[in-house]
Formats: structure tokens, C-alpha cells, sequence
């Protein structure tokens, strides 16, 4: 009874503006509360909300984490914008200069137009190799409107050194999922594609994602070279704060015998990637490719014999040459500074003769010297033989005081002569030739005062020569100067920084020496004034004067010749037109038509009919 008074009073109820209101406020509250559930359905499968990635303690087996993370790709291969890599699909990704096959890892370049792609021996990708993963799973695919091919791993993780016997398995959850730390799963997502804007540049993005509780490390395993033979080469440079990697080498030999050289740089990674937990790590890598047109490398070995032995023309002995001279050479000498028998006052002299060589070595430098640098020596007479002519060079060279020393004398005496380098009141000068500095070389332990001098001769990358200056402090710090040639710039002082100092190689006329040491400021001060200097020259520009070119001989022989030829040509032009006998540039009409009637009438004609001709052909002429 109360049920049917209530339903019959439902009605009026309904009619009343603000129970239609409030139960349509209801119902709208309803709907988006199931909307707002069947959406969160939704996204749990659609944005991959995987319970390894929220963190629950239940993690996701590799092949569950890999088909969650790649689920978006099904839309994708629906609509033919994705294929999946494999038999007949190659993993290629190209922008027309460079291809590189992700598969096999390995890089094409093509040089030029018509001209076939090359493939040097080089490995062009990272390679991220997990340290402690139990098993992993995979799949890569090639997104077409992106123009890249990009590889997921799932990486189930373990304690180091663990493996898959080391696993336990742990109860099922109830998504069917295997729980306990030791499934943990880490995400490895890699793009690999090349630049379309820069031709020379390919790259590989790098996402690692870590959910678990542990830290994820992946070893990093190149760019590197290929298998023997090793084409190329690698050096590590700096430029600012940055580091990369160099790559230079050729590409194998074509049929023809051609080669490619091909240099390569690329960003330096750590050699061990670490993610901490819960967190996500994201890097990229770029490479940049260069490569020369075709050479042959016949023709290139030829050439570089040819610069070798314009080098060796000179007799620039070799590293081992002077090494091996340099004990022999010690060997032969005595050691007076270590006899037990030498007195104080002795070892003292003997001390500041080493300290300060006065004008020693003077004269040219030796190392173009063949007879003081020999390139072999056979038996030990020659040996013997070597060592009197460098102790006689040495002594009247004005090395006297350093020959009495014994080898540590005679070792400082050599070494100052190789490079031309010579002790005076106030300085120690560098005297080589400039015109021999292509060779370069570092002499090291050079004694000036307390301490030592380490000089260089280094070319640049235009192969332009300089010099390299450091000092080592032995005892008593004390302040030495140095300026180049001429020194009109202020003196800089040397220290013992570990980069050193650089020095332009500037050529004088006069010929002065190359660098002034000292350690007399005011001295090097006042040297700039007392040179008396034509001009300073820069090397490049002393070269070339070096070389002038023709000789003037035939340059006179070549302009003498011309001279002759246009005489010649103005002779038979005044011959032709000025001389005896010459035609004259313009005839008369008139005097021509009066020949011609002369010789009519010559011949019998009528006066009558000759006359009317000639009036004829001379109103005609006219």
C-alpha cells in the first residue's frame, strides 16, 4: 500500500522544476562517471600503462613488456605507414649520400654522381650489450612516413653476475605475470636514421627507460673498425669541452684499383651506460661521413716515395739513427762526475760547466750530417771511429768544457748541435735553417741554468712549421724569457704548464736565429734594437721566395724572340706596300678605260666606235 501511494504520487513529484532538475543533474553525473571508466579502460591498452612501468611489485616478462610496447604499431602496419623487419624487408635507412643496413651493421657511401657506392670496413653503429640481463626479446620495424627504422628490447634484469640458471621462479600473479625483483624488465627503445637536410650526417637515438628498483648498465661497444685487416685508424680529439672520435681510412680496392679515403667522426660515449632507478635516460649519437673521390693507390705510393726521398735527400736521420748513435756514442765516453775519487771543488765546476755551455754548439746544425748520423755501422772499429770524429767536432765547435765533462757533456753537445742551438754571454739561441724545418723533431733535457728546456719543431694542419717551448724546474725556481726571431714582440716567460708555449717561426733578412732564451728580460729588451733587420718575413713567404720560378735567362730569351718575330713581320709589310716595286693601294678607273682604248686602237679599230666605247665606259665609270 505505501509502495502504490508512493508511485501514484510520483507524478506530482515530477512535476515540481527543481526535481526535474535535480534528477537530470543525476543522471548526467552518471554518464560521465561510466564515460570517465570505459575511457581509463581505454588507456590502460592503448598508452601502454603496463603495471611494470607504474612501479607495482609484479614486473612483466620481456615478451609481455615487447608486445605492450609495441602495440601502437599494429594501427600503424593497418595503414601500410609500418613493416615489420624481416626475410625480403631489409633494415636500410639512406638519404642518398649514405646507406647503412641496421642488421649487419655496416655503411655504404656513394662518392659522386655515377659513380657506384662504396662500402668501407667500418662498423658505423653503437652496440648496447646489457651486463646483466636473463633474457630479452625484441622486434625492430620501419616507420615509412618517418624515414627511420627503430628497435625495441625488453630486457629482463638480474643481480650481476646472474644468469638464467641463477633464476627462481617466483608465484604468479594474478595477470598471469611471474612477480619477485628478478623479473624486471628495462625498456631499450633505438632510432636509427640519416639526415636529410645534411647528407653527411646519420645518427642513433638512444631511450633506455628503467622501472625497476635496481640500476641497469649496458655496455657500449663501438663505432669501431672491422675485422683484419684494420683499414682504419682512430685518434680522440678535443675541441672546447667536447670529445669525439676520428676515423680515417680507405675503402677496399675496386676492380680498377681504385680506392675511397673515407674519414669518419663521432660522438665519444662512456664505455658503460647507467640508469638509475625509476628513472629514464635519452641520448643521441651522431656520425659525419666524408669521402675523397677515387685515387689510385699505385699512383699514391709512388707519390709518397717520391716525398720521401726529397726528405731523405737531405739525410734527415731517422728516430732510431739518432737514438742509436746516442748510445753508442755514451758508451764510448767516460763518467767523471760518478768516480768516487772526484773532488768537490771538481764536481762543482763540472756542475756549472752542464749548468751553462758557453757558445756551444756553434756553427750550422749537424743533423743533415750523414758522417756525425750514419744510417748503419757495422762493427765497433766504426763505432770507435764515429766517437773521436764527434768528440773533435764537439771541441772545435766550442764545446770544449762539455768534452771534459765526459757523456753528460758530450750528450748536451750533441744534442745542442743536432738542432742548431747555441749557448752565448746572455742567451741561448735557436739557430736551425729555416729552410730545412719540414722534419719534425723535439729535442729534449736541454740544461739552462737549474732547469730544463724541451724544444719542438711541430708543423700545424696547413703544414705550416712552429716551434714548442716547455721548461721543467729542477732546483731554485727562476724566470725564464723567450722571443722569436727579431724579437719585436714583447718576450713571453716560459713556465712549467703542462700545454707549454708556441712560437711562429719568423725568418729575418739578415738570416738571425729562429728563438732567443733567456733569462734576462731587459737583455732580450734590448736585443730588437741592436739586429739591425731588412725585413721579418713569415716562413710561407721565405719559401717562396726561395723559389722564384723561371730563371731570367729565359724569360730574355722568350721576349727576345717575340721581338724578332714581329721585326720580321713589319719588314715584309713595308716590302709589300713601301718598297721597290710595290703595288700601289688604290688604281684609277679612268686611266684603266684609256689603256683599254689605247689598245684598241692598236689593234684597228674604228676611231668611231673606239671613242663611243670610251665615253661609253667612262660615263659607266663615272
Amino acid at each position: 500500500m505505501w509502495l502504490q501511494q508512493r508511485l501514484k504520487g510520483l507524478p506530482g513529484l515530477l512535476s515540481s522544476s527543481w526535481a526535474r532538475r535535480l534528477l537530470c543533474l543525476l543522471g548526467l553525473l552518471l554518464l560521465l562517471l561510466w564515460f570517465g571508466g570505459s575511457g581509463a579502460r581505454r588507456a590502460a591498452g592503448g598508452l601502454h600503462l603496463l603495471s611494470w612501468a607504474r612501479g607495482k611489485p609484479g614486473a612483466a616478462e620481456p615478451s609481455a613488456c615487447l608486445e605492450a610496447a609495441t602495440r601502437v604499431w599494429r594501427g600503424l602496419r593497418e595503414r601500410g605507414e609500418a613493416v615489420p623487419l624481416g626475410p625480403g624487408v631489409p633494415a636500410l635507412v639512406a638519404n642518398g649520400f649514405l646507406a647503412v643496413d641496421v642488421a649487419a651493421n655496416r655503411l655504404w657511401v656513394t662518392p659522386g654522381e655515377r659513380e657506384p657506392a662504396v662500402a668501407p670496413d667500418f662498423v658505423p653503429f653503437v652496440q648496447l650489450r646489457p651486463l646483466s640481463a636473463l633474457s630479452e626479446a625484441g622486434e625492430s620495424v620501419l616507420l615509412l612516413r618517418e624515414g627511420l627504422l627503430r628497435r625495441v628490447r625488453c630486457l629482463q634484469l638480474g643481480a650481476p653476475g646472474s644468469g638464467p640458471a641463477a633464476v627462481v621462479p617466483g608465484p604468479a600473479s594474478a595477470s598471469g605475470l611471474v612477480t619477485g625483483s628478478g623479473r624486471d624488465c628495462v625498456l631499450l627503445q633505438e632510432d636509427f636514421l640519416a639526415h636529410r637536410g645534411r647528407p653527411h650526417v646519420y645518427l642513433q637515438r638512444i631511450q633506455l627507460n628503467n622501472p625497476t628498483e635496481r640500476v641497469a648498465a649496458l655496455q657500449t661497444v663501438g663505432p669501431t673498425v672491422g675485422p683484419v685487416p684494420r683499414a682504419f685508424t682512430s685518434t680522440l680529439e678535443k675541441v672546447g669541452d667536447h670529445q669525439f672520435l676520428l676515423y680515417s681510412g680507405r675503402s677496399p680496392p675496386s676492380p680498377t684499383g681504385l680506392v675511397h679515403l673515407v674519414v669518419v667522426a663521432a660522438k665519444k660515449l662512456v664505455n658503460r651506460l647507467q640508469v638509475a632507478p625509476k628513472t629514464q635516460l635519452d641520448e643521441t649519437v651522431l656520425w659525419v661521413v666524408h669521402v675523397s673521390g677515387p685515387l689510385n693507390s699505385q699512383v699514391l705510393k709512388s707519390k709518397a716515395a717520391k716525398e720521401l726521398k726529397k726528405i731523405t735527400d737531405a739525410h734527415t736521420p731517422s728516430g732510431l739513427t739518432v737514438n742509436l748513435t746516442l748510445y753508442y756514442m755514451l758508451s764510448c765516453s767516460p763518467a767523471p762526475l760518478l768516480s768516487p775519487n772526484l773532488s768537490h771543488r771538481e764536481r762543482d765546476l763540472m756542475e756549472a760547466t752542464l749548468n751553462y755551455e758557453d757558445h756551444c754548439f756553434s756553427g750550422h746544425a749537424t743533423m743533415h750530417a750523414e758522417n756525425l748520423w750514419p744510417g748503419r755501422l757495422s762493427s765497433v772499429q766504426q763505432i770507435l771511429q764515429l766517437s773521436d770524429l764527434w768528440k773533435l767536432t764537439l771541441q772545435k765547435r766550442g764545446c770544449k768544457g762539455l768534452v771534459k765533462v765526459g757523456a753528460p757533456g758530450i750528450l748536451q753537445g750533441m744534442v745542442l748541435s743536432f738542432g742548431g742551438l747555441q749557448f752565448t754571454e746572455n742567451h741561448l739561441q735557436f739557430q736551425a735553417d729555416p729552410d730545412v724545418l719540414h722534419n719534425s723533431y723535439a729535442l729534449h733535457g736541454i740544461r739552462y741554468k737549474n732547469d730544463h728546456i724541451n724544444l719542438a719543431v711541430l708543423a700545424d694542419a696547413e703544414g705550416k712549421p712552429y716551434l714548442h717551448v716547455s721548461v721543467e724546474a729542477r732546483g731554485q725556481p727562476v724566470k725564464i724569457y723567450a722571443c722569436e726571431a727579431g724579437c719585436l714582440d714583447e718576450p713571453v716567460e716560459l713556465t712549467s704548464a703542462p700545454q707549454g708555449h708556441t712560437f711562429s717561426v719568423m725568418v729575418t733578412q739578415p738570416i738571425t736565429p729562429l728563438l732567443y732564451i733567456s733569462t734576462d728580460l731587459m737583455h732580450l729588451q734590448d736585443l730588437r734594437h741592436t739586429l739591425h733587420l731588412k725585413a721579418i718575413l713569415a716562413h710561407d713567404e721565405h719559401m717562396a721566395q726561395q723559389d722564384p720560378g723561371l730563371p731570367f735567362l729565359f724569360w730574355f730569351s722568350v721576349a727576345s724572340l717575340i721581338t724578332l718575330f714581329h721585326l720580321f713581320l713589319f719588314k715584309l709589310i713595308y716590302n709589300e706596300y713601301c718598297g721597290p716595286g710595290a703595288k700601289p693601294l688604290f688604281r684609277s678607273k679612268v686611266q684603266s678605260l684609256c689603256v683599254c682604248v689605247f689598245r684598241a686602237r692598236d689593234h684597228g679599230l674604228g676611231s668611231a666606235l673606239s671613242l663611243g666605247q670610251a665615253e661609253a665606259w667612262a660615263v659607266m665609270g663615272s
